[in-house]
């Protein structure tokens, strides 16, 4: 649990999601307006987020729909691009997040001096993506040939928009989870983005992974952080920070600052 105050120095941090518009190769890509837009788009989200008072931020490619669980190079490389022209301008912890494919993730992670990775590093799942396979150990090794040891490690134990083939329920997931693969901290999730994450999971899994930072991953709001954060070791915040509420709108300042002060006083700070 210590990891958690030297990495985001504070308790029980806010990490917010710094969301890349469709990328060059996806489906939803606009060429016409190009990649300057997507940087420039970013760019916006993420002054307006650090300017709010969030803990850390995380960029994903969260427009790549369909998602691939096996990323094309094209993907994280311009990620690493977009990244690298604001690296003088992110001032909080920062990690990152290639949908759906932990290797790339830890690539992009070392390649910009990210410190965490969030991501589906165990288990077996049909999904909305087909049917959706991990390799932990061979992740968690390439991790260590790369030099990424620093990289710290989010399993996501329920992954969006799929159901683990297998009949277990969450507090064996995650008990097991943690004594198989050791890892830095757990992710609850709600059924997709912007969904929130149910109480009675968090405290199933909080209870028998007492000493792994868990976190709120999905559908945390000013309205429920109270909640969660009663539980949860942190959250993971997109959608709540968006202009009306929706996640393919831009980052409302406005919702930041009112959600941030809401966070600061059920954490005391």
């Amino acid at each position: 649990m210590n990891w958690l105050k030297e990495t985001f120095h504070t308790a029980k941090p806010i990490v917010a999601m710094c969301h890349m518009k469709a990328l060059p190769g996806d489906p939803g890509y606009d060429a016409d307006k190009g990649l300057g837009r997507v940087i420039e788009e970013a760019r916006a989200d993420l002054a307006a987020l650090q300017d709010g008072g969030v803990d850390a931020v995380m960029f994903s490619n969260e427009a790549s729909l369909p998602y691939l669980t096996t990323v094309e190079p094209i993907t994280y490389v311009t990620m690493a691009r977009i990244i690298g022209e604001m690296l003088d301008e992110i001032k909080v912890p920062f990690g990152v997040n290639v949908l759906w494919d932990p290797k790339a993730s830890i690539d992009l992670a070392v390649a910009t001096g990210a410190l965490f990775v969030r991501e589906i590093f165990t288990g077996v799942y049909g999904s909305d993506f087909g049917l959706w396979n991990t390799h932990c150990g061979e992740v968690v090794r390439h991790r260590r040939r790369i030099h990424g040891e620093h990289v710290r490690l989010l399993f996501n134990i329920v992954p969006e928009a799929a159901a683990y083939l297998g009949n277990r329920g969450v507090a064996d997931i995650a008990r097991s989870t943690v004594f198989n693969a050791g890892p830095d901290g757990l992710c609850v999730s709600g059924l997709t983005a912007g969904v929130a994450t149910s109480s009675e999971a968090l405290r199933l899994v909080k209870e028998v992974a007492p000493e792994t930072p868990v976190f709120a991953n999905t559908g945390v709001r000013v309205e429920n952080v109270e909640e969660q954060l009663r539980i949860a070791d942190g959250a993971v915040v997109g959608t709540a920070f968006k202009r009306d509420g929706y996640i393919w709108n831009e980052v409302d300042p406005r919702r930041v600052k009112e959600f941030m002060a809401k966070a600061r006083q059920v954490k005391g700070e």
